[in-house]
């Protein structure tokens, strides 16, 4: 099974939270789906869920390069050496990014966020799409950080083949696992496909968030 679910923003991508904060456990009543890779409670868009172990590492596992797409909203006007940056690659505290897909585009049509991007008066914002191929902590808002545009509002459009489309704000979708995947998962898995089992109860645990 596959879901594809558009996180709103101030979600966490877990199913339970200690501090009652809302998580995906408020959105989504299918049992025993986990997180195919994650993304940070001030991010929005989206987020894959599975219940195949092999599928789960398929798309999660950094060995695997799995293309994620964003659009990014930042503060000021975006320069075209700053764009070379970032897709040459940046240097953060932790190495150097990979060398990224990055081009400025129009603002996209997306729905309103709830509470709204601070605005400063006078200062221009751009919107950015970005495809990275790492998973590395908070890594989209470092690397416009790094060349100096602080971001604003990032939203997650595609990973892999999958991609939000029309899928609103909190809602999900059963999508279709391509042919050329299922050979992959099953060879991983065993030809049957492993479930994933918690590891201690039969509830959904809690996950830490990435990037």
């Amino acid at each position: 099974m596959l879901l594809l679910f558009n996180k709103p923003f101030g979600v966490l991508c877990q199913f339970s939270d200690s501090e009652n904060r809302r998580t995906l456990a408020d959105y989504i009543d299918i049992k025993a789906v986990y997180p195919a890779g994650r993304l940070d409670r001030d991010s929005e868009g989206l987020v894959l869920l599975t219940d195949n172990g092999g599928l789960q590492h398929q798309i999660s596992h950094p060995s695997h390069k799995m293309a994620k797409t964003y659009w990014v909203q930042v503060e000021g006007e975006l320069k075209n050496h700053e764009i070379k940056k970032l897709r040459d690659g940046i240097k953060l505290k932790d190495g150097k990014t990979a060398p990224a897909k990055a081009r400025i585009i129009p603002e996209p049509a997306l729905w309103p966020r709830n509470p709204p991007i601070r605005v400063r008066a006078n200062i221009p914002t751009t919107w950015l799409e970005l495809t990275i191929q790492e998973g590395r902590n908070r890594q989209v808002r470092r690397m416009t950080a790094a060349i100096g545009h602080p971001t604003l509002r990032l939203v997650r459009s595609s990973v892999g083949p999958w991609s939000l489309e029309r899928l609103p704000p909190g809602q999900w979708l059963k999508t279709q696992i391509p042919d050329n995947w299922r050979t992959i998962i099953n060879h991983k898995n065993g030809a049957s496909g492993q479930r994933i089992q918690p590891k201690r109860k039969p509830t959904r645990h809690r996950s830490s968030q990435r990037k």
